[in-house]
């Protein structure tokens, strides 16, 4: 046998005892007599339980002909490599941790954080994005989300979208908010909705009124179409342009403002809540409800409804629209959610808004 034999790869150091005293025909309880000790310590190093002490090295470098260092090096590496995988370990429960924290892979394709190959760095970059001190803090965010009821929202997406708004907002300065200022400029706001050139006039009319309103698409697995974020001195309207429509957009915008109006809390999404939050609603229908009122009144559309009802055209529209000073994509919009026309007929009529606002968009 060679005096100074190295393993091949990494293995537990009893094994190579073990095949030690399987070559000379010995038992544990045979070397334990010869090295004297207690057959229980052997038994434990075979085992892995007990590590090769330089004293037990020696005597087995004596037992077994070999060198000490044999012994110590085997043991060594062994517990390097325990060390090390101990290590991988422990970053690969890291690096979960942090993709189940929040969609990185769409966050750095959105450019809102740069990535990194180093856990550390990443981990920095994403709590600096969530303005928090590390995965442990709390993560509270308030808002009302109108969003599918047909899917299942992925709520970190949900929460870095939020987030991204917020961020977006502190780089938009608008005047002082009040709710009294709101209301007194709620019927100019939508008697401009029949303006198509308007469209890119909203961020600053809504600026001058102390709410940031933001256009950022939705995030994948999010299907929310706007967001009303509450909380701070001033609101923020974030709306993503999931349908391209100008029914679309314009009653969305009208339903977070509802939300803002009505003085309503939202929802809130924090560590224990995230992915088990309830939509408020009585909030939520509270805002439809006013939210229609403001684009087109009921009693009016009830009226028109009334009127031509089954025999719908593109030109009867047009004319209700003129008449209350709304554009015919805002009437069918609502006849449609009112399913008295069917979604599928008079599409034409629902303009698309991007164009418009194509320019004003973040990513």
């Amino acid at each position: 046998m060679s005096t100074s034999p190295r393993p091949a790869r990494v293995v537990l150091p009893g094994q190579i005892l073990n095949n030690e005293l399987d070559a000379r025909g010995w038992t544990q309880r045979d070397l334990a007599t010869i090295i004297g000790r207690p057959y229980q310590a052997i038994n434990e190093i075979v085992n892995g339980s007990k590590q090769i002490t330089p004293d037990t090295a020696r005597e087995l470098a004596r037992a077994f002909s070999t060198s000490i260092d044999f012994w110590i090096n085997l043991e060594t590496n062994y517990r390097l490599h325990l060390a090390e995988q101990d290590k991988k370990e422990k970053e690969i429960i890291r690096w979960s941790r942090l993709y189940n924290f929040a969609p990185i892979r769409e966050m750095i394709k959105r450019s809102w954080i740069k990535g990194s190959d180093n856990i550390n760095e990443l981990e920095q970059q994403i709590c600096s994005f969530f303005e928090i001190s590390s995965l442990d803090s709390p993560l509270s965010m308030t808002a009302s989300f109108r969003q599918s009821e047909n899917h299942s929202v992925e709520i970190m997406s949900l929460s870095a979208w939020i987030q991204q708004v917020k961020n977006l907002a502190k780089e938009q300065p608008v005047g002082k908010f009040s709710i009294t200022k709101l209301n007194d400029a709620i019927p100019l706001l939508f008697a401009s909705s029949v303006d198509l050139e308007f469209l890119p006039k909203v961020t600053d009319f809504l600026g001058d009124l102390g709410i940031h309103f933001i256009l950022l698409p939705h995030m994948s697995h999010t299907y929310v179409d706007g967001a009303a974020v509450i909380g701070n001195s001033n609101p923020i309207i974030a709306l993503t342009l999931r349908y391209d429509r100008l029914d679309s957009f314009w009653f969305t915008l009208a339903h977070e403002l509802a939300h803002i109006a009505s003085g309503h809390k939202g929802e809130i999404w924090d560590d224990t809540e995230r992915g088990s939050g309830s939509a408020n609603k009585s909030e939520e229908d509270k805002a439809n409800t006013l939210a229609s009122e403001w684009l087109v009144d009921q009693r009016l559309l009830s009226k028109y409804i009334s009127d031509v009802k089954p025999y719908f055209s593109k030109e009867s529209i047009q004319r209700f629209a003129s008449q209350i000073a709304r554009h015919p994509a805002i009437v069918l919009g609502q006849l449609h959610n009112k399913k008295v026309v069917e979604y599928s007929h008079l599409r034409n009529v629902l303009v698309k808004v991007k164009p418009y606002l194509n320019e004003y968009m973040h990513q």
